[in-house]
């Protein structure tokens, strides 16, 4: 006769994988991993920094360095490819709060995957990866919370029509079919003030 599991032995334990990627996530490799973008970003910056030292003085190098970034964020097309992946960033990280703080993960602590986001006319788009226990459902009810997480106007859900455990959140920043130019009419003044003659400016 075998003798009872006991649950307090760690040994036992049937979710022993999930809390050893609880530990990774609180770890220095788990925010690495959640900071990668960031960290690739400074890696970067001080190579180049690094490079350009090698073959100008201290001060010459931040000069240039500075002027590059001044540069991107002065040209149109560049500074609109740095703010839209700068929020596609924000919202990644926005997202997995969400899911903290609803208690939107696993019984061990574990969150969904935010597996790609990528910018779009009207905001950002990101393909959710459900852990065991997490559905399509669980974040449609909490679109309201990820629209205030990520600053947005609002949030959309999209079920994927091959894997239900794919979910696709889109964040919608701004309304494209709406006018960027609103002329005011000059007859609500004029019923204000019916006795003014005056011709409006053309």
């Amino acid at each position: 006769m075998t003798a009872k599991a006991n649950p307090r032995n760690h040994r036992n334990n049937p979710y022993i994988l999930d809390g050893l990627a609880v530990q990774v996530h609180h770890s220095a490799a788990g925010t690495i991993w959640r900071f990668r973008t960031e960290a690739a970003a400074i890696l970067a910056a001080t190579a180049g920094y690094l490079a350009l030292h090698k073959v100008l003085s201290l001060l010459l190098a931040a000069v240039v360095l500075a002027v590059v970034v001044a540069v991107l964020m002065v040209v149109p097309w560049s500074r609109r490819f740095v703010t839209r992946r700068a929020w596609c960033v924000l919202s990644r990280h926005r997202i997995q709060r969400v899911f903290y703080e609803t208690r939107m993960h696993t019984r061990s602590g574990r969150l969904s995957l935010v597996l790609r986001i990528h910018p779009t006319e009207v905001g950002e788009r990101a393909v959710i990866w459900c852990r065991a226990g997490i559905c399509f459902e669980d974040l449609e009810a909490h679109t309201g919370e990820l629209a205030a997480a990520c600053y947005a106007r609002e949030a959309r859900v999209e079920k994927s029509k091959g894997r239900a455990q794919l979910v696709v959140v889109n964040i919608v920043r701004r309304d494209t079919l709406a006018a960027h130019h609103v002329v005011a009419s000059g007859l609500a003044s004029r019923m204000r003030n019916p006795g003014d003659t005056t011709p409006n400016a053309a």
